[in-house]
């Protein structure tokens, strides 16, 4: 943890390979004079991850970096031991990642642990996560019953928790502790652009906009892995009540 309390904080999360929307939210992030930036994982799997793996290896600030399900299961697909249930095409995903990853990119990925305590001015400890505390691959919405929420996070004793893993940005309370969703800077349900989260003495949810015919061009012509499933969703959103409908089948599962 940070000895000096940090006063302007980025939290970038599920980035998913898509190397223009993460461009232009690094621009809107160099425009807020943010001095450090959290990187919530799911950098992988996708189209574009090596491009994506080299911008983010060059930030202007300091960075902490986080796994998530995405960073896991790639690793896991490399040790021969993934048993993940997924679709066919995320599957797919994985393992055409795993293959393009060099050596030195998957041991970077190795080293990033799974959760990250920041102290940050006027907020105080801030937890940042994936999916829960708990499991990087552990799913809440802003639907879930804070009944079944608060044995997970009321005694967690921290100011804020930042996750992502839904791809979709909320704030809410759940008992004595604020809990934050960034959402998705590459594949965002509901809404077309770039959702991530600024901490400066307050919490900012932010969204940036750019070309997406563009994007989806690049990402298309790029052939990395799930490229046309990645631009047809950057172009057109799973809706986000859809989504939650889907995720409530499987929240919380790692506490059952």
């Amino acid at each position: 943890m940070h000895r000096q309390p940090l006063t302007r904080v980025a939290a970038i999360y599920d980035i998913h390979g898509n190397l223009p929307a993460l461009e232009a939210v690094l621009q809107d992030i160099r425009d807020a004079d943010v001095e450090h930036v959290v990187i919530g994982g799911d950098v992988v799997p996708g189209p574009m991850v090596q491009e994506t793996l080299t911008l983010l290896a060059g930030l202007p600030m300091p960075a902490s970096f986080i796994k998530g399900n995405g960073e896991v299961a790639v690793l896991e697909q490399l040790a021969g031991t993934f048993a993940e249930a997924l679709p066919l095409q995320a599957r797919a995903s994985v393992r055409a990642t795993a293959q393009a990853l060099t050596a030195a990119e998957a041991a970077l990925l190795a080293t990033w642990p799974m959760t990250v305590t920041l102290a940050v001015a006027g907020i105080g400890d801030v937890l940042w996560c994936h999916g829960t505390p708990r499991h990087h691959n552990e799913i809440f919405t802003v639907a879930t019953p804070d009944a079944a929420l608060l044995p997970l996070f009321d005694s967690l004793d921290v100011a804020l928790i930042v996750c992502g893993h839904t791809h979709m940005p909320f704030d809410r309370r759940i008992g004595r502790t604020r809990v934050v969703n960034a959402g998705s800077v590459g594949l965002p349900f509901g809404t077309t652009g770039a959702d991530w989260l600024l901490l400066n003495g307050q919490v900012e949810l932010r969204h940036t906009d750019y070309d997406l015919d563009d994007a989806a061009a690049r990402i298309r012509r790029s052939g990395g892995p799930d490229a046309e499933g990645v631009a047809r969703q950057i172009l057109q959103p799973t809706p986000a009540d859809q989504m939650i409908q889907l995720f409530s089948r499987a929240e919380l599962r790692y506490g059952r």
